[in-house]
């Protein structure tokens, strides 16, 4: 996975995924809606970041398609092994949202990277925001930027 760490660069990089940069039971890096998902499970969001949390949570919904609904094997482990959506640059009004999610984190000391690509992995999902790939390398590290 190739990380690009600078704002030239930023024009060829193609995809930008949010994650932990640990690992999960699963062996997976856990994006960062399902970070703050776990916070709220928990019981851990202030009143104000559960709000956020869902009110957004509902703009997403609303405007982009869960993958899952489109091929419900779209994350199936023994089909596609380690898979994970990551949003095309291009995808601004998307991306632009992001920032509350990592300030919820930040403020719960839950770790998040952007990793950026040109090429995450093997393409088993795509529209016109986002793709959801199998890693090239199952056991590669992500590289944060």
């Amino acid at each position: 996975m190739r990380s690009i760490d600078s704002d030239s660069d930023s024009e060829t990089v193609r995809y930008v995924r949010f994650q932990s940069p640990h690992r999960n039971s699963r062996g997976h890096f856990t994006g960062v809606f399902g970070l703050v998902n776990g916070l709220a499970r928990a019981g851990r969001l202030s009143d104000e970041q559960e709000s956020f949390r869902r009110s957004n949570n509902s703009w997403y919904d609303a405007a982009y398609a869960d993958p899952s609904t489109v091929d419900p094997a779209v994350y199936d482990d023994e089909i596609n092994p380690g898979a994970a959506a990551w949003f095309k640059s291009s995808a601004t009004h998307l991306l632009a949202r992001v920032a509350g999610y990592l300030e919820i984190l930040s403020a719960h000391g839950v770790d998040c990277q952007a990793v950026r690509s040109e090429d995450p992995g093997r393409v088993v999902y795509e529209d016109d925001v986002q793709i959801v790939v199998v890693p090239h390398v199952l056991d590669e590290t992500a590289s944060p930027t």
